[in-house]
């Protein structure tokens, strides 16, 4: 049994036929579709940053050339090409609230859609780029990777060591870890303290905000007796 591909249903749309080729590059990254990368036409940084934020403005109404409100301003639609949009809580290219003008503003109603959150993607590690650059910093871009379905690539064995944060989050939910037994100077054994006592403090956050009291404890002074 073959199935057919469906285009996704879009508010106000004229047809469900694809972008053509000819359509100009700033329309057709606005157009809806399969995800790309978008190529950009400047080659300075802050130039493709105000190209890309051009790009992921939300559609306006028009009224005799006038924009006014927005087209696509609707749950679950993207703000920019209306296409229908339900993202589960665990995607991780699942992107944050659209703003009106894209870096500030006010939250959307609506999302975006798969190719235009792929966009916003970019922008946001071309954003990061700039500052990486304007600070003297080296950036790599984050590329989201599939997680391996093979379960021998997550046996990892047995582990040896622990970090702070690890110990501290075992000890809230009621583990006792302890160092291994050995010869330690003031230095180890004042760092294995520091650890103790965090992750004791760490246990007694979990417990009172499980709704745990504490009862006062009330002392008995005895009188002397009068013969």
């Amino acid at each position: 049994m073959s199935m057919q591909y469906q285009m996704p249903s879009l508010i106000g749309a004229t047809t469900t036929t694809a972008p053509n080729a000819f359509m100009d590059r700033f329309d057709a990254a606005r157009a809806a579709g399969a995800i790309i990368v978008y190529e950009f036409k400047n080659i300075k940084p802050k130039q493709q940053l105000k190209e890309i934020i051009r790009v992921l403005r939300p559609e306006n109404k028009t009224f005799l050339k006038f924009p006014y409100k927005f087209k696509y301003n609707i749950k679950d639609r993207c703000v920019i090409c209306g296409t229908h949009k339900v993202w589960d809580a665990g995607d991780n290219l699942r992107p944050p609230l659209p703003l009106h003008k894209v870096r500030k503003g006010y939250p959307m109603r609506g999302t975006y859609c798969d190719k235009h959150s792929a966009m916003h993607r970019q922008y946001e590690m071309l954003e990061q780029q700039i500052l990486a650059e304007e600070h003297g910093l080296s950036f790599s871009a984050y590329v989201p990777k599939a997680s391996s379905l093979n379960p021998v690539n997550l046996v990892t064995g047995p582990m040896t060591t622990l970090k702070e944060r690890d110990i501290v989050s075992l000890a809230g939910v009621g583990w006792t870890i302890k160092p291994p037994i050995g010869n330690e100077n003031k230095e180890q054994e004042l760092f294995r303290l520091i650890i103790e006592s965090n992750t004791l403090n760490e246990r007694v956050k979990t417990l009172l905000s499980e709704g745990a009291k504490v009862e006062p404890q009330v002392t008995v002074e005895a009188t002397p007796e009068v013969e």
